[in-house]
């Protein structure tokens, strides 16, 4: 890999970091609202908390991070199966850790935003957002 290819990787990472916080506090208000006013279960509360804030995560990422056109069908699809991928997870560690291992909420939720923007930067940068050659 050439140290151009490393320093945009980089800005990527910087920029992924910046959109991923965005949607991350979308996040989680959403979910700890819908916990506390909306006493949802911990699983339906993130899922609220997801839907709030996977549009600010495709727009964000596309145009900024990847610097890709938003209106793209295919890659929005690929966008889709990589977030629902993330989703899925989401889910499971917080049921993991929430609901059988009875963990406070605010603890699973921090595992959550830790282990999956990981995840998610690597599938969209080599998968979701990668340049498509015609």
């Amino acid at each position: 890999m050439s140290l151009r290819a490393d320093a945009a990787t980089v800005r990527q990472g910087g920029t992924f970091l910046v959109v991923g916080l965005a949607a991350t506090a979308v996040h989680a208000a959403a979910s700890l609202a819908a916990r506390e006013l909306g006493h949802l279960a911990p699983t339906a509360a993130t899922t609220v908390g997801y839907l709030c804030s996977v549009g600010i995560s495709y727009l964000g990422n596309a145009r900024f991070t990847f610097g890709r056109p938003a209106l793209d069908g295919a890659q929005f699809v690929r966008f889709l199966v990589v977030s629902l991928i993330g989703f899925a997870a989401n889910l499971g560690v917080t049921h993991l850790f929430a609901e059988v291992l009875k963990w406070p909420f605010v603890a699973a939720l921090g595992v959550v935003v830790v282990v999956i923007p990981a995840l998610s930067f690597t599938a969209s940068k080599l998968w979701a957002f990668a340049e498509r050659r015609a």
